[in-house]
């Protein structure tokens, strides 16, 4: 019998490890997200600190990436921050992307609400980011390490299903966003399970992300977050 694939990829990637990650860092860093999880709705949601909240938790989870890396180099290849399977990740990844586009442009069509505009643009660069930093957070450190548990295994089902009621909650008020992340979630907690790539997963998250936030949510997070400033 052919080998499962999801059970060869963490064999592979748990070689590349000098050591196993215990039980008690995976607990760990499930908290850490729910702990940024509970700051979104404080700092965003409450205090309005859209800008500043995104930059401190990009940063204090790039300081725990590094000082992971620093005491386990090959943790960050097992996180999915690869290239070896780039197009194998892509090719799973564009048919999806290509069913949301269009739905999302239908969404905006029976709205009227497809008023595109040059702020677009910026966060098409600079989203992939906040997407990728999203991805590691809530697929790769809550599906991934639930999925990897030493003690009692859970269904990669159940795993994922957790997964997506965490990112969709995480995006509340916004009925749409709670929507479209949950359906989100449930197809990138099963491509992350069977091929670890943050990269493309990231990318797709901010383009599809900006894309939602003007069409169906007819919001502009660049005048919310950068000109908000500058007024």
């Amino acid at each position: 019998m052919r080998p499962n694939l999801t059970k060869d990829l963490i064999a592979f990637s748990e070689t590349k490890l000098k050591r196993p990650i215990s039980n008690k860092t995976r607990v760990f860093e499930i908290l850490g997200v729910v702990i940024t999880a509970l700051g979104k709705f404080v700092f965003m949601d409450y205090l309005n600190w859209r800008l500043p909240f995104v930059v401190i938790a990009m940063i204090s989870w790039f300081l725990y990436i590094f000082f992971r890396y620093k005491i386990e180099k090959g943790v960050i290849k097992y996180w999915g921050f690869r290239t070896d399977n780039f197009k194998k990740a892509l090719k799973l990844m564009i048919p999806f992307s290509m069913v949301s586009l269009m739905l999302i442009f239908g969404i905006g069509y029976f709205q009227n609400t497809i008023k595109l505009t040059w702020h677009i643009l910026p966060l098409l660069i600079t989203y992939p980011i906040w997407g990728s930093v999203q991805q590691f957070l809530i697929i790769g450190l809550v599906a991934g390490n639930l999925n990897d548990l030493n003690s009692k295994k859970l269904s990669k089902s159940l795993i994922i299903v957790i997964t997506s009621v965490l990112f969709s909650i995480v995006h509340f008020p916004s009925m749409w966003l709670m929507i479209g992340t949950f359906i989100l979630a449930l197809f990138y907690g099963y491509v992350y399970l069977k091929v670890k790539n943050i990269y493309v997963m990231g990318i797709f998250h901010g383009w599809l992300g900006a894309l939602f936030y003007y069409i169906v949510v007819n919001q502009d997070p660049f005048q919310d977050v950068f000109l908000i400033f500058l007024n």
